[in-house]
């Protein structure tokens, strides 16, 4: 799961002032949403949530459809998804191939710029330049504020759009726009917070997985 914002052009002299001062007010509401968003996300103990994601590519003729769920807490999470079980305990992670019964150990590096479900919930406003988007107010008849996500520094993508639903203001949709012309959407379809974890939770344990290989990439 890779991860990614935009710009205006200035018609004529006498617009620049108008054109500027918009771009500024734009910007100060997204950097706004964006900090509500991140303390309101950052104030769970834990979140709980399934989504619908979609991988497109016009160009290579792919449109891949699949649900998945995640656990998030702090720095750990655990993510089902296309049959492939990830675990991270904040230092390192496990990722459970189903069909191939096999395991893969790794650590966690701080530097790559993997778009983990972490980052999607927290780290908005430190890593993004923000722009919103007045012309988009509801998705699937979902009231929403659409930001425009460019990355400070340059990642594997080149632009998130992330819809925050404006009564829970909490994610909503994020849609991932890589240099290769692919699109990775996150549509989240439930966001629970009400529930107790445990580091068990965020570990792999073997005893679950008796007949898998386990490869240590360390």
């Amino acid at each position: 799961m890779k991860n990614t914002i935009g710009i205006y052009l200035l018609a004529a002299f006498l617009m620049i002032s108008f054109v500027t001062l918009q771009a500024q007010s734009k910007s100060k509401r997204a950097t706004e949403i964006l900090k509500e968003v991140t303390d309101k996300t950052k104030s769970y103990n834990a979140i709980e949530m399934e989504f619908d994601y979609r991988m497109e590519n016009p160009e290579a003729n792919i449109n891949e459809v699949t649900r998945g769920k995640v656990l998030v807490s702090g720095d750990k999470y655990r993510l089902d998804i296309a049959g492939q079980l990830v675990i991270c305990d904040s230092e390192t992670i496990w990722t459970v191939i189903e069909d191939a019964e096999e395991v893969q150990i790794n650590e966690v590096v701080e530097a790559d710029d993997t778009f983990s479900p972490t980052k999607m919930l927290s780290d908005y406003s430190k890593d993004y330049k923000s722009k919103l988007d007045p012309k988009v107010e509801e998705l699937n008849g979902v009231g929403v504020y659409l930001l425009e996500l460019t990355p400070n520094d340059k990642k594997t993508f080149k632009k998130v759009n992330l819809f925050v639903k404006k009564d829970e203001m909490q994610p909503y949709r994020m849609e991932i726009f890589d240099y290769n012309n692919s699109t990775y959407t996150y549509t989240i379809t439930s966001f629970n917070t009400s529930l107790d974890v445990s580091d068990a939770d965020f570990t792999f344990s073997e005893s679950e997985f008796p007949d898998f290989d386990v490869i240590d990439m360390r």
